[in-house]
């Protein structure tokens, strides 16, 4: 029997970090069956908080890119 392939593991699987120590991919085989459902929420609410931060790095980093263009265009 072939081996059905889920394409958005895939994807993920790409943009994950190589070590298998890292936290991310320690995150995502995480056993989530173990957890209830408010502790799941929680779960859900601690990573909309690190999406926020981490996109609020990024837009600091590309706002500090543009500012140093800026400076060197004059």
């Amino acid at each position: 029997m072939a081996a059905t392939r889920n394409p958005l593991r895939m994807d993920l699987d790409e943009l994950l970090p190589r070590r298998a120590d890292d936290p991310l991919v320690l995150l995502t085989k995480q056993d989530l069956d173990p957890l209830s459902v408010d502790e799941l929420n929680a779960r859900i609410a601690v990573l909309d908080s690190e999406i926020a931060r981490t996109r609020g790095k990024i837009e600091g980093a590309v706002n500090h890119l543009a500012s140093a263009e800026a400076l060197f265009k004059h």
